[in-house]
Formats: C-alpha cells, structure tokens, sequence
C-alpha cells in the first residue's frame, strides 16, 4: 500500500493550531515508515483553555509536531469560521493505529497510564482480537522512584514504535515532552482514558451522542466531578465568540 506524502494543512485556533489531514492513519504509518518521532496532542476545548492560563503546557502545545481535532468544540470553532472540519476523537486514531499496525510488519506499540491492571487488561483485550498485534509492554502509571527509572530503561532498552500514554490533561503532555528523547523515532501520543475503554472499566457514549458532539454530556454523566473542568466549554465557547468578531 503507498503512504502518504501529504503534508497537514495547519489551522490557527486561539492561540494554537490544529493540523487538518484527509486520512490521519495512513501520514502516520508514513511517518513510522521513514522513522521520524512525532509527538501528537488531541486538543479540544478544555486543553485549549488550560494552555491559555499555563503557559508551559501552551509550549509543550504549540511545539508537537501534530495536534488533531479531538473535541466538539474545536471542530465548531472552525464552522463558525464557514470552514468545516472533521472531528477526530484521540480514542479512534489511536485504535486506527493498532489496527493498521499488522498489515504489514507489526508495529511496536506500549501503553503507559492508568491504574494498576488496567492497561494489562487493556492489552490482553487487543491481543484477543487481533492476535498478531504486537504490544510489547504495559505499565500502570502509578509509579515513582526506582520503578520509574527501571521503566525509563525499559523503554529505552524496547524502542516500542508507538507509545501511548493515558495520565490525563496536562500531566500526559508535560511526560511526553520531558521523555520523548528516550524514544525518538516513536509515535508518542497522549491518550487520555482510552486504556479504560479498552479494559471495559468505563464505557464510551453512545454513537449517537458522539456523533452529535455530546459525547461530553456522557462523560459528565459517568464522572459528576468533572463539573468544574466542564466549565472550560462555555468559556472556550465565549472566547472563540469574541475572536470570531475580531
């Protein structure tokens, strides 16, 4: 099958970009091809809002080489613009990724975060149903101190090609961009509660609600304690008002 050569078409979304590409799956298989390392970030609207009040996650932001449009509110920011764009939720990227990794050569993959088990769990279910997919290792990420640093060498040691790792907004950034060097040829991609998903501990919204940018209202639901990050949309909602004027 022939890779993609295509180059994302970036878009400028308060303060940040947005990196717009017709097949995100096939440009990254290119870019495992010719082993280049990327750090991808799926922005939405809260991370949009914490990067404009954290300047540090701003940089870590504004310097990975591709931010996909992971949340309803990114995608509606651009069709008040009269530019329509698709959403591309960070959950299905990253489960196109592991499908497409056995159609050739099997990619590498690891999966870093969450609590203990669950990213166990999470591989084994992938194992099930793709047997030939290659995960080489899981690590929860409730660890510090010497199992940190034995897992650093780990990775190292692995050069996995592709690393997802779910800590969570900003946490999973900022531990990307201080690490990326131990694997600089890798796909790393923070990926949230995917590893949840996976393992069947949560549950995704409904189809219908994803595909009428609701999914938040799921997520609201399953997690009521989430109240005060949502609080982000209608700020991100006024502030995106307010550049649309200017």
């Amino acid at each position: 099958m022939q890779l993609t050569s295509e180059q994302p078409q970036s878009l400028p979304i308060l303060g940040l970009s947005v990196d717009i590409l017709p097949d995100y799956t096939e440009w990254l298989a290119a870019q495992i091809a010719q082993e280049r390392g990327l750090h991808i970030v799926t922005l939405n609207a809260e991370m949009t809002m914490q990067a404009r009040q954290n300047p540090q996650l701003l940089q870590v932001i504004q310097s990975a080489e591709l931010v996909i449009p992971d949340g309803a509110g990114v995608v509606m920011h651009f069709r008040i613009r009269g530019r329509k764009i698709d959403r591309c939720p960070g959950i299905e990227m990253a489960e196109a990724l592991l499908k497409r990794s056995v159609q050739q050569q099997p990619w590498s993959f690891f999966f870093y975060g969450g609590e203990p088990g669950v990213t166990d769990v999470a591989a084994q279910k992938w194992q099930q149903q793709i047997p030939t997919i290659n995960i080489a290792g899981t690590q929860h990420g409730f660890i510090a101190g010497a199992e940190m640093e034995a897992f650093l060498h780990t990775l190292q040691e692995q050069q996995p090609q592709v690393i997802f790792v779910g800590l969570g907004v900003p946490r999973q950034e900022f531990w990307i961009a201080e690490h990326r060097h131990l694997c600089p040829q890798a796909l790393w991609v923070g990926v949230g509660g995917s590893f949840d998903i996976w393992a069947e501990t949560k549950t995704r919204a409904p189809s219908w609600l994803c595909n009428n940018n609701l999914e938040w209202v799921y997520r609201l639901y399953q997690e009521p304690w989430r109240w005060r990050r949502m609080m982000a949309l209608p700020q991100f909602a006024w502030c995106s008002l307010i550049d649309t004027l200017n």
